[in-house]
């Protein structure tokens, strides 16, 4: 079992830029969101209970989810978004427990949005979190979902906040936009999760 690096971060903070730098240097890496639309592709049973919760109209015409519609109902009702992580979580959870298990790098990555609030970080050894300010994360949110502040709110609100994951994070990218800063921090981290791996720490999980 390899050394396991759960990297998280505040929606738009920039995880899947140094997620990306990672991969470039030949680290495995498993994307959360990857996996969580892999899990409700037709046929899926998460899809079915997706739509028996929630309503066919959250299906698109070709039968696949419509995410984006989902995101808005959810986001705004705590009891909903809870009743959607109870149908998504196991499946997710499960197809990242059996990843990390079959790799065979030195070290490997779950990247998890929402590591804390999940509880899946019981399956990493250690806690890398990408920084950025609530400021600069409602910017990004804006121009990449094309959604008013206001939802952009209500989606930073429905993750721990940057205070709780900088508690509990082993290692933190502070990501300030600065491109070429961000990606020397990802190459030292890179040079000490290999060593780490070589000494074989750690070797378990808690």
């Amino acid at each position: 079992m390899p050394l396991t690096i759960g990297l998280t971060g505040g929606i738009a903070s920039g995880k899947s830029l140094v997620t990306q730098t990672f991969e470039e240097l030949g680290v495995p890496v498993l994307d959360a969101d990857r996996v969580s639309r892999e899990v409700v592709a037709p046929p899926s049973p998460q899809l079915d209970a997706i739509a028996r919760e929630f309503g066919t109209q959250f299906l698109q015409a070709d039968g696949t989810l419509d995410r984006r519609q989902l995101r808005q109902r959810v986001f705004g009702d705590e009891a909903a978004r809870r009743r959607l992580e109870q149908i998504m979580h196991p499946a997710i959870r499960e197809r990242l427990l059996r990843w990390r298990d079959a790799q065979t790098a030195a070290y490997c990555i779950l990247a998890v949005a929402i590591l804390l609030e999940s509880g899946m970080d019981s399956l990493v050894h250690r806690i890398l979190v990408v920084d950025a300010s609530a400021a600069r994360q409602i910017e990004r949110l804006r121009q990449r979902d094309r959604i008013d502040e206001a939802l952009a709110r209500q989606m930073l609100a429905a993750q721990a906040t940057r205070q709780q994951r900088l508690a509990r994070a082993d290692d933190v990218i502070e990501n300030d936009g600065d491109l070429e800063s961000l990606r020397r921090a990802v190459h030292a981290l890179h040079l000490r999760y290999c060593g780490w791996a070589r000494e074989g720490k750690p070797t378990s999980f808690a």
